[in-house]
């Protein structure tokens, strides 16, 4: 028990993409470098493609704590529908707002090198969640 609470804690704690086998802990470990406040830590989950548009983990940072405050700072996260398109696989994260309510944030998570990589997160709209 101690030596799989040690293993996720270092899974927790290391630096920068880690080779998951789901990439959904890449996800948390973005959202809790956010609440961190550790923009290089967060930066470092981030595709390639991102990494270019925003140029420095603080142009990020600003960005992600202006667009999306419940990312910025996540509240009771829980994991939805995964699903795979090509080269990407998308995966639908529940966070709370400030006001408490519950936003459906998308993910669009790619592979290099054996890491899975955040390419984009959008806001589901509510008209897409209706059944």
């Amino acid at each position: 028990m101690l030596r799989a609470t040690l293993t996720a804690l270092a899974l927790i704690l290391s630096a920068g993409p880690v080779a998951a086998d789901d990439l959904s802990d890449v996800i948390s470990q973005q959202l809790d470098a956010f609440a961190a406040r550790d923009v290089g830590q967060a930066f470092s989950f981030a595709s390639p493609m991102i990494q270019g548009t925003f140029g420095t983990p603080e142009n990020f940072g600003a960005m992600v704590a202006q667009g999306f405050p419940m990312i910025w700072t996540p509240v009771d996260p829980r994991f939805g529908d995964r699903r795979a398109l090509g080269p990407r696989t998308y995966q639908r994260v529940l966070l709370k707002d400030g006001d408490g309510v519950i936003r459906v944030m998308e993910y669009e998570m790619i592979q290099m090198n054996d890491a899975w990589l955040i390419n984009g997160v959008r806001e589901v709209p509510a008209q897409e969640l209706a059944v």
